[in-house]
């Protein structure tokens, strides 16, 4: 996927970014609006870059609003000037905004180049980002110094940075489905069924909040794995399947979508087919799941060991019979046909 919450950049802002980096701007301030990167603001250097900070940086921080500044310093590196990257996320901001921020972070870094990115900021408030903030940011990267909140918090963002395509609050619809987020415990519970700490997940959609949520993660024996299915609800599951094949002890996680037909109305029907698409690519991409087999059954009575046994290792056919082209009719060539000599049929004559 080229972007992490499907939001691109506008060809406008990538030219300005082009520009930027020439050193030509002191500061630029980066929003999504209608579900795309454009620049909001931008101002040329007048000093040096600490004189400009807070004259420049301040006035671009609304209370309500999150943003993406990129404030250019004046050191360089092999590639140019040096950056730096402020993320803006103040408390009172909408919730789903503060996510679709999260989630964009990386595609605007991606945009702009993440080698010319010196350093970084996350702030809830100004005294986060200030010139003092980014001063204290500074000692800390340079001892055991503990970190502030914004610190932690930004520090947290770098180590989830895989999954924050699937931290936004927001659906984003393409011709492959529809990504609800996933709810931050269900992420936890498949990182953790990676690692193999666990051996079943059950996920089920709040189509009211637009999220998938984790329903539990019960230890669960192959054979209490039918008891898992609820038989009137939908549910994704992943189940670690522990077995030997040919001699060889093997661990494959398996994805089981549970639609029990009518008894779920058409709503659920519909949300549940379009998430389903969307989730396994997080899960298989975004997170890096290896999932062997999906499958899709209406109740759990299929699943026995010997159907979960075949699911996960068909039986392969050992040959397949080549065509025979058929015989033609016995005996039988065609009529015969007397042909007459080049001489013979000069003269006229017959056999």
């Amino acid at each position: 996927m080229s972007h992490q919450t499907g939001i691109p950049a506008t060809r406008e802002l990538k030219d300005f970014f082009a520009k930027a980096r020439n050193g030509s701007i002191r500061v630029m301030k980066v929003i999504i609006r209608d579900e795309q990167l454009v620049l909001g603001m931008y101002k040329e250097p007048s000093q040096a870059w600490d004189g400009d900070y807070d004259n420049f940086i301040l006035p671009l921080l609304e209370d309500l609003q999150p943003c993406y500044i990129l404030y250019r310093l004046d050191s360089q590196n092999a590639q140019g000037y040096e950056w730096l990257f402020i993320s803006w996320s103040p408390d009172y901001s909408p919730v789903r905004q503060k996510m679709l921020y999260a989630a964009t972070r990386a595609t605007v870094k991606k945009e702009f180049g993440g080698g010319h990115i010196k350093d970084e900021l996350f702030g809830t408030m100004k005294e986060d980002v200030c010139l003092g903030g980014y001063q204290k940011h500074m000692q800390s990267r340079l001892g055991p110094a503990p970190l502030t909140a914004a610190e932690e918090e930004l520090k947290q963002i770098k180590i989830n940075e895989v999954k924050t395509e699937i931290s936004v609050q927001s659906k984003h619809q393409t011709m492959q489905g529809i990504a609800f987020p996933i709810q931050e415990s269900a992420i936890t519970a498949i990182l953790l069924l990676k690692e193999r700490k666990i051996n079943y997940i059950q996920l089920k959609l709040d189509i009211e909040k637009e999220t998938i949520n984790l329903v539990h993660t019960d230890v669960t024996d192959i054979l209490d794995l039918p008891k898992r299915i609820p038989n009137n609800a939908a549910r994704y599951h992943f189940f670690l399947y522990k077995h030997s094949h040919e001699g060889d002890y093997l661990e494959s996680v398996v994805f089981i979508y549970s639609m029990p037909g009518y008894k779920c109305g058409i709503k659920d029907r519909m949300l549940y087919s379009s998430c389903k698409g969307p989730l396994l690519d997080v899960v298989e991409q975004q997170l890096q799941l290896k999932v062997v087999k999906k499958i899709e059954i209406d109740n759990g009575e299929e699943l026995t060991p010997d159907f979960l046994y075949e699911e996960v290792h068909p039986k392969q056919h050992a040959f397949k019979q080549a065509f025979a082209k058929p015989k033609g009719p016995a005996g039988k060539r065609g009529h015969k046909r007397i042909i007459k000599g080049t001489a013979e049929a000069e003269n006229g004559e017959d056999f």
